[in-house]
């Protein structure tokens, strides 16, 4: 929840086991009650840091996902799907900008790639696909304005000396497929 009690992100906890809630203090309080429960655990150590910043109720900002450090880009990258999904968006684009315009300066991992393709599509925050089946859902989605008519993504080069071919030439045939006019320069 951020700091105006609306939900952000949701994680699913299955039981919960709670200690003996029979040992207080005086007075009735319990000072501390020892509990474990059952469910998905957090992949990323680093979304922590992250939930707290999307907490704090500040809009963020274009290009934040930059600012932290390169190995939290992945839970940067989960925070922003799990966020969007809880908050009842879709897979869709919602921006209403024909043309795209995507900085290759910024990306140096894959999980940088969705986060900036996301931004880029719906702004600060914004997601557009986690992997490539999820990417083509975004694109192919019924909802939303539909997948972009035209991307730009400038800085290509930049983008090709920190990501593996395979995976570009599967960005590039992925939008293809899906008509998406896609410009390198």
């Amino acid at each position: 929840m951020n700091r105006q009690r609306e939900k952000i992100g949701e994680y699913f906890i299955g039981r919960a086991v709670l200690g003996d809630p029979g040992v207080g203090e005086p007075g009735g309080n319990i000072p501390r009650v020892a509990f474990r429960f059952f469910g998905n655990r957090c992949e990323y150590p680093e979304a922590e840091r992250i939930w707290l910043r999307w907490a704090s109720g500040v809009a963020l900002e274009k290009g934040e996902w930059v600012r932290w450090p390169a190995n939290y880009q992945g839970a940067w990258l989960h925070v922003v799907q799990n966020s969007w999904f809880a908050s009842n968006r879709r897979a869709a684009r919602y921006g209403v900008e024909d043309v795209v315009h995507l900085d290759g300066g910024q990306i140096s991992t894959k999980s940088g790639f969705y986060c900036a393709l996301g931004e880029a599509v719906n702004g600060p925050g914004g997601y557009f696909g986690s992997n490539l089946d999820a990417l083509a859902g975004c694109i192919s989605s019924s909802f939303g304005e539909g997948p972009p008519a035209r991307i730009i993504w400038r800085n290509f080069q930049t983008s090709q000396e920190s990501l593996d071919n395979a995976f570009l030439d599967s960005i590039v045939g992925l939008m293809r497929e899906f008509r998406v006019d896609l410009a390198t320069c």
